[in-house]
C-alpha cells in the first residue's frame, strides 16, 4: 500500500505551539504507524516527536504536509488533519 500524503492548513491562531503541537505529536505516536509532517518544501520531521513537529516554527495559516504509512494510514491523516485545522487556542 503507498503512503497517504495530504496537505492541509494550520487553523491554531498561535501555530503549532507547546499546547496543540503535544496534542498532535501524541496522536501521531498512538496511532502506531510512521507519520511525517513537513512545513511547505521543508524536510520531512517524524510527526510523534514534539520537539521535532515545535521545530518546524508551524504558523497559523501554513501549509503543512503529513505523510503516513500502513493500514490505518488514511484514518490517521483525517484524525491528524483535523488537529492541525482546529484552533486550539480559541478553546482555552
Amino acid at each position: 500500500m503507498p503512503p497517504i500524503t495530504r496537505t492541509v492548513r494550520v487553523g491554531s491562531s498561535h501555530g503549532l505551539h507547546a499546547r496543540p503541537a503535544k496534542l498532535f505529536a501524541q496522536a501521531a505516536k498512538d496511532s502506531g504507524i510512521p507519520i511525517t509532517i513537513a512545513k511547505d518544501a521543508g524536510s520531512p520531521v517524524n510527526a510523534a516527536s514534539i520537539l521535532g513537529v515545535i521545530a518546524l516554527g508551524i504558523e497559523h495559516g501554513d501549509y503543512v504536509t503529513l505523510t503516513a504509512e500502513g493500514d490505518t494510514a488514511e484514518k490517521t491523516i483525517d484524525t491528524l488533519s483535523e488537529l492541525l485545522t482546529t484552533d486550539h487556542d480559541a478553546e482555552a
